[in-house]
């Protein structure tokens, strides 16, 4: 797949999924991260839309046709998108709406075709269900899905009235010259939590680039293991607390290595990464996984990434750590956050940096690598701090030099999620909660880390506020340093293993 689009294609080769002989009932469009008509993208670090692949593959299951439209992926810019859903004139378009791409996104909305009919839902619809209907730019929202939405979309898309008998969907009523706002509520919740269990694999004719060849040659393919999260992390929008109608769920491991072995038998596929906050993030999933795992001899078969929680693999001895690796797990991901203890405990990250760097170790020891997530710039975060959050990093890449796993570094600076704890306190303090999102990308050029330099999932974006003590342009220095040193260090791997 080409970083941008430079000549132009049919639009139905745009689109995943769909029928191109049949009318479409509904075009799933995912925003790209910035305006690609503007500046054209030189880098490909898209993660596949998962979320929308669940609700594309029920709806196809259902006899709809329906397909994506991943601008991000295809590096469309706005105008491009809009042109391309009004030539292709669905009966609907369906958003994800996040919070880094919800200006990008309205803008879409914005140049559409009064008589395509416009449903929304994710993370920023949830979160702030009235601001997105008073806006005036998605002038034809018809519901408003809020929370998981597979089989509440499905008969929206059958039948527009249906949205009057299912709970938590919300529309404009366009009747009214300043509409009014309604919600319908059914008689049970099992819309709003579906058996994880049940639900079909993700079709992957839905999402363009998953499976797709890794750097070693691979074909990786991305999984959701679990949904909801038990932990109160203050700057994340999925915290337990802001969630109560979100029941926390795993996936059976048995249907984990059946998808698995679907996606090996149709692709080729022999890597694997869990993108779901949970998989290594509790016991009572990480044992009865290691179980199905061995069973299935998955180690033997397959590699595959994860997400995971210090705190928890901190309480794992050194032999479950030794079967983790031995059944096939390559690289964890933690959200390593800060080298400030006073930091960590305002983030209610239930950690230190002595944990991590003990947690880090013993992977690293038993050849399982690291990517370690990192936060600059938190609310009251001084100029001290940050740099404590800088060597610690540089303290994890030494591990890193002398141990037989890899430790790789993503920072960001940050930004508040409306819906997120610590979003609520900034409001408490008197920040404006419209100006904080206003979200823009981090250009980081000037500073010597250009965009090549960037993987899959660093995207980076801004307020433009300054929560800390440390000056933005400052904290954007910092950002380049880290991410300047770890493509180094990254190039510098590769060229040792092909030596």
């Amino acid at each position: 797949m080409p970083a941008a689009l430079s000549t132009p294609v049919p639009d139905h080769t745009l689109v995943a999924g769909a029928d191109p002989h049949q009318a479409l009932d509904c075009l799933f469009v995912n925003a790209p991260l910035r305006d690609y008509d503007q500046r054209a993208r030189v880098n490909d670090y898209t993660l596949p839309v998962l979320g929308m692949g669940y609700i594309a593959s029920v709806a196809h299951l259902a006899g709809l046709n329906v397909g994506v439209l991943d601008a991000e992926a295809h590096g469309l810019g706005i105008g491009r998108t809009a042109k391309v859903v009004n030539r292709l004139r669905p009966r609907w378009v369906a958003f994800n709406l996040l919070a880094p791409t919800y200006d990008l996104t309205a803008r879409i909305a914005a140049a559409l075709d009064p008589s395509i009919l416009v449903m929304v839902g994710g993370h920023h619809a949830k979160a702030t269900p009235t601001t997105v209907l008073r806006d005036t730019r998605f002038h034809n929202i018809a519901a408003m899905i809020v929370g998981e939405g597979e089989t509440r979309a499905t008969q929206i898309l059958r039948d527009v009235h249906r949205r009057q008998d299912l709970p938590q969907v919300m529309w404009r009523d366009a009747g009214h010259k300043h509409p009014k706002y309604s919600i319908a509520h059914g008689e049970t919740r099992s819309w709003l939590a579906p058996d994880i269990n049940t639900l079909p694999f993700v079709d992957r004719r839905f999402l363009p680039q998953d499976p797709y060849r890794a750097e070693d040659g691979r074909l990786e393919a991305n999984l959701v293991c679990s949904r909801g999260c038990p932990y109160e992390c203050t700057f994340c929008g999925a915290a337990a607390s802001m969630n109560p109608d979100v029941t926390i769920r795993t996936r059976d491991p048995r249907n984990i290595i059946d998808e698995m072995d679907q996606l090996h038998q149709e692709y080729g596929v022999t890597a694997f990464r869990a993108v779901d906050d949970l998989f290594l993030g509790a016991r009572r999933v990480i044992h009865p996984a290691l179980k199905a795992f061995a069973d299935a001899r998955i180690g033997e078969r397959y590699v595959w990434d994860a997400t995971g929680r210090i705190n928890v693999l901190d309480r794992e001895d050194d032999g479950v750590l030794a079967a983790l690796r031995a059944n096939g797990l390559r690289e964890v991901a933690l959200g390593i956050e800060s080298g400030a203890p006073r930091i960590l405990t305002a983030m209610d990250k239930r950690i230190t940096p002595q944990m991590t760097l003990s947690v880090t170790r013993r992977l690293l020891q038993h050849g399982i690598s690291v990517k370690g997530y990192f936060i600059l710039g938190y609310p009251g975060e001084t100029r001290e701090e940050a740099e404590q959050t800088r060597r610690h990093i540089k303290d994890l890449w030494a591990l890193s030099d002398r141990l037989p796993g890899t430790f790789r570094a993503s920072a960001f600076v940050f930004r508040p999620y409306p819906g997120s704890p610590i979003f609520n306190d900034l409001i408490r303090q008197g920040y404006d909660p419209v100006a904080m999102q206003t979200y823009r990308d981090v250009d980081l050029t000037e500073h010597g880390a250009d965009e090549a330099m960037r993987q899959r999932d660093e995207f980076n974006f801004t307020t433009g506020h300054q929560f800390g003590t440390v000056p933005l342009d400052d904290l954007n220095r910092m950002l380049a340093d880290i991410s300047r040193e770890q493509h180094d260090r990254t190039l510098h791997a590769r060229q040792d293993v092909s030596a």
